[in-house]
Protein backbone atom coordinates (compact mmCIF):
# COMPACT_ATOMS: atom_id res chain seq x y z
CA UNK A 1 0.00 0.00 0.00
CA UNK A 2 1.68 3.13 -1.48
CA UNK A 3 1.43 6.35 0.57
CA UNK A 4 0.74 8.05 -3.05
CA UNK A 5 -2.27 5.68 -3.55
CA UNK A 6 -6.36 6.00 -2.89
CA UNK A 7 -5.82 3.05 -1.05
CA UNK A 8 -3.82 4.48 1.67
CA UNK A 9 -5.99 7.33 1.74
CA UNK A 10 -8.64 5.51 2.71
CA UNK A 11 -6.69 3.66 5.15
CA UNK A 12 -5.27 6.58 6.99
CA UNK A 13 -8.74 8.09 6.97
CA UNK A 14 -10.41 4.96 8.44
CA UNK A 15 -8.04 4.33 11.06
CA UNK A 16 -7.44 8.16 12.29
CA UNK A 17 -11.15 8.36 12.76
CA UNK A 18 -11.49 5.26 14.88
CA UNK A 19 -8.05 5.77 16.15
CA UNK A 20 -9.80 8.54 17.80
CA UNK A 21 -12.83 7.25 19.40
CA UNK A 22 -11.44 4.25 21.25
CA UNK A 23 -11.04 5.81 24.93
CA UNK A 24 -8.25 3.30 26.02
CA UNK A 25 -4.58 3.84 25.11
CA UNK A 26 -4.46 -0.33 25.19
CA UNK A 27 -7.17 -0.60 22.55
CA UNK A 28 -5.66 2.14 20.22
CA UNK A 29 -2.45 0.11 20.56
CA UNK A 30 -4.84 -3.03 18.93
CA UNK A 31 -5.87 -0.91 16.72
CA UNK A 32 -2.79 0.58 15.16
CA UNK A 33 -1.16 -2.69 15.51
CA UNK A 34 -3.79 -4.30 13.70
CA UNK A 35 -3.87 -1.52 11.01
CA UNK A 36 0.12 -1.70 10.67
CA UNK A 37 -0.13 -5.62 10.36
CA UNK A 38 -2.51 -4.86 7.24
CA UNK A 39 -0.35 -2.31 6.11
CA UNK A 40 2.46 -4.30 5.57
CA UNK A 41 0.53 -7.68 4.29
CA UNK A 42 -0.64 -5.24 1.85
CA UNK A 43 2.73 -5.80 -0.62
CA UNK A 44 3.81 -8.95 0.13
CA UNK A 45 1.38 -11.02 2.89
CA UNK A 46 3.46 -13.91 3.33
CA UNK A 47 6.73 -11.44 4.97
CA UNK A 48 4.73 -10.62 7.50
CA UNK A 49 6.18 -13.87 9.48
CA UNK A 50 9.54 -12.50 9.06
CA UNK A 51 8.80 -9.82 11.23
CA UNK A 52 6.67 -11.55 13.56
CA UNK A 53 9.63 -13.80 14.06
CA UNK A 54 12.20 -11.12 14.28
CA UNK A 55 9.91 -9.24 16.56
CA UNK A 56 9.03 -12.10 18.97
CA UNK A 57 12.72 -12.77 19.65
CA UNK A 58 13.69 -8.94 20.27
CA UNK A 59 10.84 -9.10 22.79
CA UNK A 60 11.67 -12.52 24.87
CA UNK A 61 15.61 -11.24 24.25
CA UNK A 62 14.74 -7.20 26.24
CA UNK A 63 12.85 -8.72 29.13
CA UNK A 64 15.75 -11.76 29.32
CA UNK A 65 18.43 -9.12 28.75
CA UNK A 66 16.62 -6.81 31.71
CA UNK A 67 16.77 -9.97 34.19
CA UNK A 68 20.21 -10.86 33.53
CA UNK A 69 24.07 -10.13 34.75
CA UNK A 70 27.11 -10.01 33.26
CA UNK A 71 28.01 -12.58 30.61
CA UNK A 72 24.39 -13.72 30.10
CA UNK A 73 23.29 -10.59 29.56
CA UNK A 74 25.93 -10.17 26.74
CA UNK A 75 24.55 -13.62 25.47
CA UNK A 76 21.10 -12.42 25.14
CA UNK A 77 22.08 -9.68 23.11
CA UNK A 78 23.96 -11.18 20.85
CA UNK A 79 21.33 -13.84 20.26
CA UNK A 80 18.95 -10.88 19.56
CA UNK A 81 21.66 -9.37 17.10
CA UNK A 82 22.28 -12.34 15.58
CA UNK A 83 18.60 -12.89 15.07
CA UNK A 84 18.12 -9.68 13.18
CA UNK A 85 21.69 -9.54 11.02
CA UNK A 86 20.91 -13.02 9.79
CA UNK A 87 17.59 -12.58 8.52
CA UNK A 88 18.66 -9.16 6.51
CA UNK A 89 21.87 -11.15 5.37
CA UNK A 90 20.13 -13.72 4.32
CA UNK A 91 17.19 -11.81 2.43
CA UNK A 92 19.47 -9.35 0.97
CA UNK A 93 23.01 -10.15 0.67
CA UNK A 94 22.79 -14.44 0.23
CA UNK A 95 22.28 -14.04 -3.49
CA UNK A 96 25.00 -11.14 -3.65
CA UNK A 97 27.08 -13.29 -1.60
CA UNK A 98 26.88 -16.57 -4.07
CA UNK A 99 26.85 -14.33 -7.34
CA UNK A 100 30.70 -13.02 -5.85
CA UNK A 101 31.50 -16.57 -4.80
CA UNK A 102 30.38 -18.02 -8.39
CA UNK A 103 31.97 -15.52 -10.11
CA UNK A 104 35.72 -15.95 -8.37
CA UNK A 105 34.91 -19.62 -9.36
CA UNK A 106 34.81 -18.98 -13.24
CA UNK A 107 38.33 -16.65 -12.46
CA UNK A 108 39.70 -20.51 -11.76
CA UNK A 109 38.09 -22.30 -14.73
CA UNK A 110 35.95 -24.06 -12.32
CA UNK A 111 32.48 -25.82 -13.59
CA UNK A 112 30.93 -25.91 -10.25
CA UNK A 113 28.47 -23.15 -9.01
CA UNK A 114 26.68 -22.45 -6.19
CA UNK A 115 22.59 -22.26 -6.81
CA UNK A 116 20.60 -19.32 -5.88
CA UNK A 117 17.73 -19.13 -4.34
CA UNK A 118 14.31 -17.94 -5.27
CA UNK A 119 14.00 -14.99 -2.68
CA UNK A 120 12.91 -11.33 -3.05
CA UNK A 121 13.72 -8.84 -0.09
CA UNK A 122 10.67 -7.81 1.94
CA UNK A 123 10.00 -4.11 2.06
CA UNK A 124 11.84 -2.18 4.70
CA UNK A 125 13.39 -5.01 5.88
CA UNK A 126 16.65 -2.72 6.63
CA UNK A 127 14.78 -0.10 8.49
CA UNK A 128 12.67 -2.35 10.87
CA UNK A 129 15.75 -4.51 11.55
CA UNK A 130 18.10 -1.55 12.68
CA UNK A 131 15.13 -0.18 14.77
CA UNK A 132 14.60 -3.12 16.43
CA UNK A 133 18.39 -4.05 17.16
CA UNK A 134 18.40 -0.10 18.83
CA UNK A 135 15.95 -1.36 21.57
CA UNK A 136 17.23 -4.75 22.49
CA UNK A 137 21.18 -2.25 22.06
CA UNK A 138 19.62 0.42 24.63
CA UNK A 139 18.18 -2.11 27.21
CA UNK A 140 21.33 -3.91 27.89
CA UNK A 141 22.84 -0.74 28.19
CA UNK A 142 20.17 0.34 30.81
CA UNK A 143 19.17 3.16 29.07
CA UNK A 144 15.63 1.44 28.19
CA UNK A 145 13.53 -0.62 30.43
CA UNK A 146 12.01 -3.66 29.05
CA UNK A 147 8.87 -3.34 27.39
CA UNK A 148 6.48 -6.16 28.70
CA UNK A 149 3.38 -5.97 27.12
CA UNK A 150 4.05 -7.15 23.53
CA UNK A 151 1.46 -5.43 22.00
CA UNK A 152 3.01 -1.68 22.65
CA UNK A 153 6.83 -3.60 21.73
CA UNK A 154 5.30 -4.77 18.76
CA UNK A 155 3.79 -1.55 17.16
CA UNK A 156 6.93 0.19 18.56
CA UNK A 157 8.74 -2.34 15.44
CA UNK A 158 5.98 -1.80 13.18
CA UNK A 159 4.33 1.43 13.40
CA UNK A 160 2.74 1.59 9.53
CA UNK A 161 3.58 5.38 9.42
CA UNK A 162 7.73 4.76 9.43
CA UNK A 163 7.51 0.75 8.79
CA UNK A 164 9.05 0.23 5.39
CA UNK A 165 11.43 3.73 5.56
CA UNK A 166 11.93 5.29 8.70
CA UNK A 167 12.80 7.36 10.18
CA UNK A 168 14.70 4.67 12.52
CA UNK A 169 13.33 5.67 15.69
CA UNK A 170 14.69 4.99 19.15
CA UNK A 171 12.71 3.21 22.15
CA UNK A 172 13.39 6.13 24.54
CA UNK A 173 11.70 8.37 21.99
CA UNK A 174 8.95 5.96 20.69
CA UNK A 175 7.70 3.98 23.40
CA UNK A 176 6.52 6.27 25.95
CA UNK A 177 4.59 8.04 23.40
CA UNK A 178 2.97 4.77 22.63
CA UNK A 179 2.13 4.47 27.03
CA UNK A 180 0.47 7.99 27.04
CA UNK A 181 -3.41 8.30 26.17
CA UNK A 182 -3.77 11.85 24.29
CA UNK A 183 -6.57 13.32 23.15
CA UNK A 184 -8.05 15.28 20.46
CA UNK A 185 -5.51 18.13 19.65
CA UNK A 186 -6.29 20.65 16.86
CA UNK A 187 -3.00 21.52 16.40
CA UNK A 188 -1.10 18.15 15.90
CA UNK A 189 -4.04 17.95 13.27
CA UNK A 190 -3.20 20.57 11.51
CA UNK A 191 0.77 20.20 11.98
CA UNK A 192 0.43 16.39 10.97
CA UNK A 193 -1.93 17.65 7.32
CA UNK A 194 0.04 20.39 6.54
CA UNK A 195 3.08 17.62 6.88
CA UNK A 196 1.82 14.82 4.57
CA UNK A 197 0.95 17.49 1.71
CA UNK A 198 3.87 19.17 1.82
CA UNK A 199 5.71 15.37 1.54
CA UNK A 200 2.79 14.59 -1.39
CA UNK A 201 3.83 18.24 -3.05
CA UNK A 202 7.69 16.24 -3.12
CA UNK A 203 6.60 13.25 -4.13
CA UNK A 204 4.14 13.38 -6.92
CA UNK A 205 4.96 16.86 -8.06
CA UNK A 206 8.40 17.02 -7.80
CA UNK A 207 9.94 13.20 -7.50
CA UNK A 208 7.41 11.60 -9.78
CA UNK A 209 8.25 14.36 -12.60
CA UNK A 210 11.88 13.96 -12.42
CA UNK A 211 11.77 9.90 -12.89
CA UNK A 212 10.08 10.73 -15.99
CA UNK A 213 13.51 12.24 -17.72
CA UNK A 214 15.92 10.43 -15.30
CA UNK A 215 14.75 6.97 -16.36
CA UNK A 216 15.06 7.56 -19.83
CA UNK A 217 18.81 9.39 -19.16
CA UNK A 218 19.77 6.48 -17.49
CA UNK A 219 18.62 3.97 -20.09
CA UNK A 220 20.40 5.47 -22.60
CA UNK A 221 23.40 7.23 -20.65
CA UNK A 222 25.57 5.66 -24.08
CA UNK A 223 23.49 7.59 -26.77
CA UNK A 224 23.15 10.77 -24.42
CA UNK A 225 25.12 14.23 -24.31
CA UNK A 226 27.24 14.97 -21.42
CA UNK A 227 24.76 17.85 -21.23
CA UNK A 228 21.88 15.17 -20.47
CA UNK A 229 24.18 13.76 -18.43
CA UNK A 230 24.91 16.35 -16.41
CA UNK A 231 21.43 17.21 -16.36
CA UNK A 232 20.44 13.65 -15.21
CA UNK A 233 22.59 14.16 -12.56
CA UNK A 234 21.31 17.02 -11.26
CA UNK A 235 17.33 15.84 -11.65
CA UNK A 236 18.49 12.27 -9.90
CA UNK A 237 19.74 14.41 -7.19
CA UNK A 238 16.44 16.09 -6.34
CA UNK A 239 14.47 13.11 -7.41
CA UNK A 240 15.60 10.78 -4.62
CA UNK A 241 15.72 14.03 -1.92
CA UNK A 242 12.04 14.64 -2.86
CA UNK A 243 11.27 10.95 -2.95
CA UNK A 244 12.46 9.60 0.61
CA UNK A 245 12.37 13.05 2.57
CA UNK A 246 8.41 13.25 1.02
CA UNK A 247 7.84 9.84 2.52
CA UNK A 248 9.43 11.15 5.75
CA UNK A 249 7.23 13.75 5.90
CA UNK A 250 4.03 11.96 4.96
CA UNK A 251 4.99 9.39 7.55
CA UNK A 252 5.84 11.85 10.26
CA UNK A 253 2.87 14.21 9.05
CA UNK A 254 0.70 10.62 9.59
CA UNK A 255 1.98 9.83 13.09
CA UNK A 256 1.69 13.52 14.20
CA UNK A 257 -2.07 13.82 13.47
CA UNK A 258 -2.24 10.50 16.13
CA UNK A 259 -0.03 12.70 18.61
CA UNK A 260 3.06 10.96 17.64
CA UNK A 261 5.96 13.05 17.15
CA UNK A 262 8.64 11.13 15.13
CA UNK A 263 12.34 11.95 14.68
CA UNK A 264 12.88 14.92 11.78
CA UNK A 265 15.20 12.94 8.83
CA UNK A 266 15.96 16.15 6.77
CA UNK A 267 17.47 19.19 7.56
CA UNK A 268 18.20 20.70 4.51
CA UNK A 269 20.96 18.84 2.95
CA UNK A 270 21.49 20.06 -0.55
CA UNK A 271 22.12 23.35 1.54
CA UNK A 272 25.29 21.97 3.41
CA UNK A 273 28.72 23.10 2.48
CA UNK A 274 30.61 20.54 3.28
CA UNK A 275 30.24 16.35 3.54
CA UNK A 276 30.20 16.75 7.24
CA UNK A 277 27.32 19.01 7.17
CA UNK A 278 25.58 17.30 4.06
CA UNK A 279 25.15 13.62 6.73
CA UNK A 280 24.50 15.45 9.58
CA UNK A 281 21.45 16.72 7.21
CA UNK A 282 20.52 13.43 5.16
CA UNK A 283 19.10 10.68 6.52
CA UNK A 284 19.51 11.87 10.31
CA UNK A 285 18.02 8.56 11.55
CA UNK A 286 20.04 6.33 9.61
CA UNK A 287 23.42 8.33 10.21
CA UNK A 288 22.42 8.86 14.04
CA UNK A 289 21.95 5.41 14.14
CA UNK A 290 25.42 4.21 12.86
CA UNK A 291 26.78 7.19 14.90
CA UNK A 292 25.72 5.81 18.49
CA UNK A 293 25.81 1.81 17.74
CA UNK A 294 29.14 1.40 15.46
CA UNK A 295 31.39 4.50 15.57
CA UNK A 296 31.20 4.99 19.43
CA UNK A 297 30.98 1.39 20.11
CA UNK A 298 34.19 1.33 17.84
CA UNK A 299 36.05 3.78 19.52
CA UNK A 300 34.92 6.96 18.36
CA UNK A 301 37.42 9.61 18.66
CA UNK A 302 38.55 9.15 21.78
CA UNK A 303 41.49 6.73 20.55
CA UNK A 304 43.83 9.18 18.28
CA UNK A 305 43.25 10.37 15.11
CA UNK A 306 44.29 7.22 13.29
CA UNK A 307 41.28 5.02 14.56
CA UNK A 308 39.15 8.03 14.91
CA UNK A 309 39.62 8.33 10.26
CA UNK A 310 39.33 4.28 10.39
CA UNK A 311 35.95 4.37 12.12
CA UNK A 312 34.05 6.22 10.19
CA UNK A 313 35.19 4.71 7.37
CA UNK A 314 34.00 1.81 8.43
CA UNK A 315 30.67 3.27 9.10
CA UNK A 316 30.55 4.63 5.61
CA UNK A 317 31.51 1.73 4.19
CA UNK A 318 28.64 -0.13 6.24
CA UNK A 319 26.51 2.06 5.49
CA UNK A 320 26.90 1.69 1.81
CA UNK A 321 26.53 -1.79 1.75
CA UNK A 322 23.26 -1.22 3.99
CA UNK A 323 21.61 0.57 1.17
CA UNK A 324 21.71 -2.42 -1.16
CA UNK A 325 23.33 -5.59 -2.26
CA UNK A 326 25.29 -4.43 -5.08
CA UNK A 327 29.11 -3.15 -5.51
CA UNK A 328 27.39 0.45 -6.64
CA UNK A 329 26.54 0.84 -3.16
CA UNK A 330 29.59 -0.02 -1.90
CA UNK A 331 31.84 1.77 -3.99
CA UNK A 332 29.56 5.02 -2.79
CA UNK A 333 29.92 4.58 0.75
CA UNK A 334 34.00 3.75 0.30
CA UNK A 335 33.96 7.07 -1.77
CA UNK A 336 31.87 9.05 1.11
CA UNK A 337 34.43 7.71 3.55
CA UNK A 338 37.13 9.06 1.76
CA UNK A 339 35.73 12.68 1.71
CA UNK A 340 34.43 12.58 5.79
CA UNK A 341 37.83 10.76 6.22
CA UNK A 342 40.22 13.37 4.53
CA UNK A 343 37.90 16.53 3.48
CA UNK A 344 35.15 16.32 6.65
CA UNK A 345 34.78 20.16 7.33
CA UNK A 346 32.80 21.73 10.18
CA UNK A 347 28.85 21.25 10.98
CA UNK A 348 27.32 24.37 10.48
CA UNK A 349 23.60 24.86 11.44
CA UNK A 350 20.89 26.07 8.29
CA UNK A 351 19.77 28.90 10.65
CA UNK A 352 23.51 30.06 10.71
CA UNK A 353 24.12 29.75 6.65
CA UNK A 354 25.88 32.68 5.14
CA UNK A 355 24.85 32.42 1.25
CA UNK A 356 27.46 35.26 0.58
CA UNK A 357 30.02 33.29 2.23
CA UNK A 358 29.39 29.68 1.80
CA UNK A 359 27.64 29.67 -1.73
CA UNK A 360 30.82 28.48 -3.30
CA UNK A 361 31.59 25.79 -0.53
CA UNK A 362 27.48 24.61 -1.12
CA UNK A 363 27.96 24.24 -5.02
CA UNK A 364 30.79 22.32 -4.92
CA UNK A 365 29.27 20.11 -2.15
CA UNK A 366 26.07 19.52 -4.03
CA UNK A 367 28.13 18.68 -7.44
CA UNK A 368 30.32 16.03 -5.32
CA UNK A 369 27.12 14.77 -4.11
CA UNK A 370 26.06 14.97 -7.29
CA UNK A 371 28.31 12.91 -8.86
CA UNK A 372 28.38 10.44 -6.06
CA UNK A 373 24.69 9.23 -6.48
CA UNK A 374 25.57 8.44 -9.85
CA UNK A 375 26.68 5.28 -8.36
CA UNK A 376 23.91 5.20 -6.58
CA UNK A 377 21.34 4.86 -9.41
CA UNK A 378 23.59 3.23 -12.31
CA UNK A 379 22.51 -0.86 -12.39
CA UNK A 380 26.50 -1.89 -12.10
CA UNK A 381 29.43 -0.43 -11.61
CA UNK A 382 30.46 -0.41 -15.55
CA UNK A 383 26.86 1.80 -16.53
CA UNK A 384 28.37 4.09 -13.31
CA UNK A 385 31.42 4.37 -15.01
CA UNK A 386 30.67 5.02 -18.67
CA UNK A 387 27.63 7.21 -17.28
CA UNK A 388 30.68 9.72 -15.71
CA UNK A 389 33.06 9.30 -18.19
CA UNK A 390 30.48 10.81 -20.54
CA UNK A 391 30.20 13.90 -18.61
CA UNK A 392 34.39 14.23 -18.37
CA UNK A 393 34.99 13.31 -21.59
CA UNK A 394 32.46 15.83 -22.91
CA UNK A 395 30.54 12.71 -24.36
CA UNK A 396 28.70 13.61 -27.80
CA UNK A 397 24.93 12.36 -28.38
CA UNK A 398 21.48 13.26 -28.08
CA UNK A 399 19.71 16.00 -26.59
CA UNK A 400 16.55 14.35 -26.03
CA UNK A 401 16.17 13.88 -22.05
CA UNK A 402 12.76 12.61 -22.32
CA UNK A 403 10.54 15.64 -21.43
CA UNK A 404 10.38 18.51 -23.65
CA UNK A 405 12.00 21.80 -22.30
CA UNK A 406 8.78 23.86 -21.11
CA UNK A 407 8.59 20.37 -18.43
CA UNK A 408 12.31 20.45 -18.23
CA UNK A 409 11.89 24.62 -17.12
CA UNK A 410 8.95 23.79 -14.84
CA UNK A 411 10.85 21.14 -13.02
CA UNK A 412 13.36 23.31 -12.05
CA UNK A 413 10.94 26.15 -11.27
CA UNK A 414 9.09 23.76 -8.46
CA UNK A 415 12.44 22.44 -7.23
CA UNK A 416 13.35 26.27 -6.26
CA UNK A 417 10.07 26.66 -4.45
CA UNK A 418 10.28 23.55 -2.69
CA UNK A 419 14.08 25.13 -1.89
CA UNK A 420 12.96 28.05 -0.96
CA UNK A 421 10.02 26.81 1.36
CA UNK A 422 12.52 24.75 3.28
CA UNK A 423 14.91 27.37 3.84
CA UNK A 424 12.19 30.04 4.94
CA UNK A 425 9.54 28.05 5.96
CA UNK A 426 10.98 25.24 7.99
CA UNK A 427 8.24 24.58 10.47
CA UNK A 428 4.41 23.68 9.21
CA UNK A 429 2.79 25.39 12.15
CA UNK A 430 -0.03 27.69 10.76
CA UNK A 431 -1.65 29.57 13.13
CA UNK A 432 -4.55 30.95 11.39
CA UNK A 433 -7.80 29.21 10.76
CA UNK A 434 -8.23 30.85 7.52
CA UNK A 435 -4.29 30.82 6.26
CA UNK A 436 -4.94 26.93 6.98
CA UNK A 437 -7.62 27.22 4.92
CA UNK A 438 -6.47 28.69 1.77
CA UNK A 439 -2.72 26.66 2.07
CA UNK A 440 -5.18 22.95 2.05
CA UNK A 441 -6.69 24.05 -0.39
CA UNK A 442 -4.30 25.60 -2.36
CA UNK A 443 -1.82 22.49 -1.83
CA UNK A 444 -4.51 20.02 -2.72
CA UNK A 445 -4.94 21.85 -5.88
CA UNK A 446 -1.51 22.17 -6.69
CA UNK A 447 -1.48 17.96 -6.04
CA UNK A 448 -4.29 17.72 -8.51
CA UNK A 449 -3.53 19.86 -11.84
CA UNK A 450 0.64 19.35 -11.70
CA UNK A 451 1.03 15.64 -10.20
CA UNK A 452 1.98 12.52 -11.94
CA UNK A 453 -0.12 9.72 -10.20
CA UNK A 454 1.21 6.98 -11.64
CA UNK A 455 1.89 5.35 -8.04
CA UNK A 456 5.40 4.97 -8.59
CA UNK A 457 7.44 3.29 -5.49
CA UNK A 458 9.53 5.46 -3.40
CA UNK A 459 13.31 4.63 -4.36
CA UNK A 460 14.10 3.77 -0.58
CA UNK A 461 11.35 0.94 -0.47
CA UNK A 462 13.99 -1.23 -2.47
CA UNK A 463 16.58 -0.73 0.95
Amino acid sequence: MLFNSLQFLIFFLVVTLIFFRLRTQRSRIMLLLVASCYFYMSFVYQYILILAFTTIVDYIAGILIEKSEGRKRKAWLIASIIANVGVLVFYKYFNFLVDNINDTLHLFDSSREIPYLNIILPIGLSFHTFQAMSYTIEVYWRKQKAEYHFPTYALYVMFYPQLVAGPIERPQNILPQLQQYKGYDINNIREGISRMLWGYFKKVVIADRLALAVDHIFANSEQTSWVGLCVGGILYSFQIYCDFSGYSDIGIGAARVMNIKLMENFKQPYLAPNITSFWSRWHISLSSWFRDYVYIPLGGNRKGETKRKRNIFVVFLLSGFWHGANWTFGIWGFLHGVLATFLPGKKVAPSKLKFGRNAINILATFCVVALLWIFFRAENIGHAWQYITGIFTLQDGSYNIGINITELWFSFFVIGVMLWREYKLPEHKINSRSKYIVYVSGMIAVLYFFGVFEENQFIYFQF
